[in-house]
């Protein structure tokens, strides 16, 4: 049997089972169109496994909920004016939506919403034609007016009408033609790209927080770089993330230094392996994909040249955590993702010098406090951090940070790191002192965790003397 013909079956096994068969057929009694679109129909013909269900009917909403209600668990307005009706029908979520053949007027990014009344038609409206293709149920007819069966299996991107037209509607749709081609391994055809470039300024029309949604579906691709390229090659980039392609510094012919682009990339895809080595099944980690990406943006505003043609990039490490806190703001990302990522991009150098020379215990439990909730992610990215093509210089790097991982187990083992505290707490430090609530206290407790660090446990009896004489000598 050919994958086509499988597909096909496989699709025709999903409808064809209850409650989508008895969905299917009510509708048709209704006297109203119905077809499986878009996603479920190209996974399907891709050999993925088909999940999430979205309908397209020559049904109007109110007539969508009539018919849905009585074979569903719940139905929910997702967008009615828009068409969309939601429902929880047995163990599937659908949304089904009315034929759509909307106008735009050019200057706005919001389209006139207009119901449409053939199949056709709304498939003409789609982002690309691997995603203009529908099921008709329940007769199971596969319907492709834009030939987008034959781009899958070929493997490119295209638009059903003129790209230039397409993207001018809905920019948006150029960000999900990168996150295609990390997604699908597909390829942007030319003429498709070159709209891109063109149409490219338009993206800032788009708000920061649809932006920042398909960014993080790319950066949760298995393999996000090649549509980070796109982003940057189309200049999509220079509009929703500067900072990326202002990594390709100009190179000069006496300084030497790493392809700071490049390195990023290379970072962000070793820190996707390591991530699903060391937490396999589980959901991509966007916080520490995005301090990948990000981890070395202090870099061009850093750079100096030295004598020698040494090249130098001193303090990229806190200047970037500046940077990305301003970006990720910017993007509308939440609070916790942005505190998670500036720490991450801020602590991502201290390792090295570790590599140098051995720490102390208490250098080990400064880091271990100063990464907290962030350690696991340290480190993550400080290993993938670590993109020299010299052997020697690798190994080197990651027996030290095994040897680090190992003392910070040891130590955890032994003091309970993670749950670091200072023997006595602020309550014990004013009734030894006998003092209230203020600085003094605060100056006092930060003076008993640096005794902490920097000795371990010392008994409560001798973490009181440490503290009256420390009182005393103030």
């Amino acid at each position: 049997m050919s994958s086509v013909a499988k597909a096909v079956e496989t699709l025709r096994l999903v409808t064809s089972e209850e409650p989508i068969r008895g969905l299917a057929q009510a509708f048709a009694d209704a006297g109203f169109e119905l077809a499986l679109v878009g996603g479920p129909v190209r996974d399907a013909f891709l050999g993925r496994a088909v999940h999430d269900l979205d309908f397209t009917t020559s049904a109007r909403p109110d007539e969508i909920e009539k018919i849905v209600t009585p074979l569903a668990q719940a139905t929910w307005d997702v967008g009615r004016a828009f068409g969309t009706i939601a429902a929880q029908v047995g163990q599937h979520t659908v949304e089904i939506t009315t034929y759509r053949a909307d106008t735009y007027d050019g200057t706005t990014r919001k389209p006139d919403v207009v119901f449409g009344d053939t199949l056709e038609a709304d498939l003409f409206r789609r982002d690309f034609t691997i995603n203009a293709m529908a099921l008709t149920l329940p007769d199971v007819k596969l319907v492709d007016p834009c030939n987008g069966l034959d781009d899958l299996l070929a493997g490119v991107l295209k638009t059903p009408i003129q790209p230039e037209v397409s993207f001018g509607d809905d920019p948006l749709r150029m960000m999900r033609g990168a996150r295609f081609v990390s997604q699908l391994g597909a390829t942007i055809e030319a003429d498709t790209f070159a709209a891109m470039k063109a149409v490219a300024p338009r993206i800032a029309d788009i708000s920061a927080e649809r932006v920042r949604e398909e960014l993080v579906r790319l950066l949760s691709t298995d393999n996000p770089r090649p549509g980070l390229e796109v982003l940057v090659d189309a200049g999509i980039a220079d509009i929703v993330l500067p900072e990326l392609p202002a990594l390709r510094l100009e190179s000069d012919e006496h300084a030497h230094h790493k392809d700071v682009y490049e390195h990023t990339l290379t970072v962000l895809e070793q820190a996707i392996d390591e991530e699903k080595r060391r937490f396999p099944g589980q959901s991509p980690d966007v916080a520490l994909r995005v301090a990948a990406l990000l981890h070395d943006i202090g870099k061009p505003a850093t750079r100096r040249f030295e004598p020698g043609g040494v090249v130098t990039f001193y303090h990229h490490d806190v200047v970037g955590a500046k940077l990305a806190k301003k970006r990720l703001k910017a993007l509308r990302f939440d609070n916790h993702s942005i505190a998670s990522v500036a720490s991450l991009i801020e602590l991502h150098l201290r390792f090295f010098g570790y590599a140098d020379q051995a720490w102390s215990d208490s250098a080990v439990r400064r880091y271990v406090r100063d990464a907290g909730d962030e350690l696991a992610r340290l480190h993550i990215l400080v290993r993938a951090d670590v993109t020299t093509r010299n052997k020697r210089k690798a190994d080197r790097l990651s027996f030290a940070y095994d040897d680090l991982e190992a003392r910070i187990a040891q130590l955890a083992e032994q003091e309970e790191l993670q749950a670091l505290r200072p023997e006595l707490d602020g309550e014990a430090i004013m009734e030894i002192l006998g003092i209230s609530p203020g600085r003094d206290v605060g100056e006092a407790y930060r003076f008993m965790l640096e005794v902490r660090l920097d000795e371990g446990e010392i008994g409560v009896e001798e973490a009181t003397q440490r503290l009256l004489a420390w009182w005393a000598g103030r």
